[in-house]
């Protein structure tokens, strides 16, 4: 079994009701889950979630609900112990064997079915590796450029510059593209769950050996003004009011 997990609260403080917004007619939720009940390896979907509005999203679309406890869903629960918690659900209450999990958040939006089948497909054909993850390049975002602000009140490096072995300076294109995982979907052995404090920091559930699905997303949406991004996103990838981008097989 392939089974998709979709995560998401209902306490949000940045942006109350995120995940349930409309965004081109639609809940936000709805863009994730669509993207899994249309891709032609998922099985079966779970909403991992303490909010009914968020339950009422999933129950339309015949999600499988996980009630997540309230010492799981505040402001300080991790996520590792989230999909951990899911993940343990579902194999309690399901029998077949789980080969991989598509491990989804509610509020992110760039995602599609294929990117899906290709993370799929692609662990498939190489065993060494734990998972595969969708990526999209923020060079603006270089670690060089990042700063922090000291105990005196300067702005100084957030990593040493000493730290890099290579030629510094302002131009962004000169240096190597700089990959964020955009949260749009992680593929994953369930392995990367079982033992998911040996994982690769600060993302655990990836595992260790983590293929990217390069693409050109946007991050999930944690603020109003990130609504305009993602419905701007949805747009220019074909989505309408009245349409989604891809081929409705569910």
């Amino acid at each position: 079994m392939i089974a998709a997990i979709l995560i998401g609260r209902g306490g949000s403080k940045g942006l109350p009701g995120k995940n349930v917004k409309s965004i081109l007619g639609r809940p936000l939720m709805s863009y994730p889950l669509l993207a899994a009940k249309n891709c032609k390896y998922v099985d079966k979907i779970f909403v991992s979630t303490d909010s009914d509005q968020i339950k009422r999203v999933a129950k339309r679309y015949k999600a499988e609900i996980i009630n997540r406890p309230k010492k799981l869903a505040t402001s300080n629960s991790t996520v590792e112990d989230v999909f951990y918690h899911a993940y343990n659900s579902i194999k309690k209450n399901h029998k077949e064997k789980i080969e991989f999990l598509i491990i989804l958040m509610c509020n992110a939006v760039s995602v599609f079915p294929k990117t899906i089948e290709k993370g799929v497909e692609i662990l498939r054909r190489k065993k060494n590796f734990d998972s595969a993850v969708t990526v999209s390049g923020y060079n603006m975002f270089t670690p060089i450029r990042a700063r922090k602000i000291a105990k005196d009140g300067s702005l100084v490096p957030f990593i040493p510059l000493k730290n890099f072995n290579f030629k510094i300076d302002s131009n962004r294109q000169k240096q190597d593209m700089v990959y964020f995982h955009d949260c749009g979907v992680s593929i994953v052995r369930p392995k990367c769950i079982e033992e998911i404090e040996k994982g690769l920091l600060p993302q655990k559930w990836m595992g260790k050996k983590i293929f990217p699905l390069a693409q050109n997303g946007v991050l999930d949406v944690d603020y109003e003004y990130e609504i305009k991004i993602a419905e701007d996103w949805l747009k220019s990838n074909g989505f309408t009011k009245k349409k989604l981008a891809y081929k409705i097989l569910k």
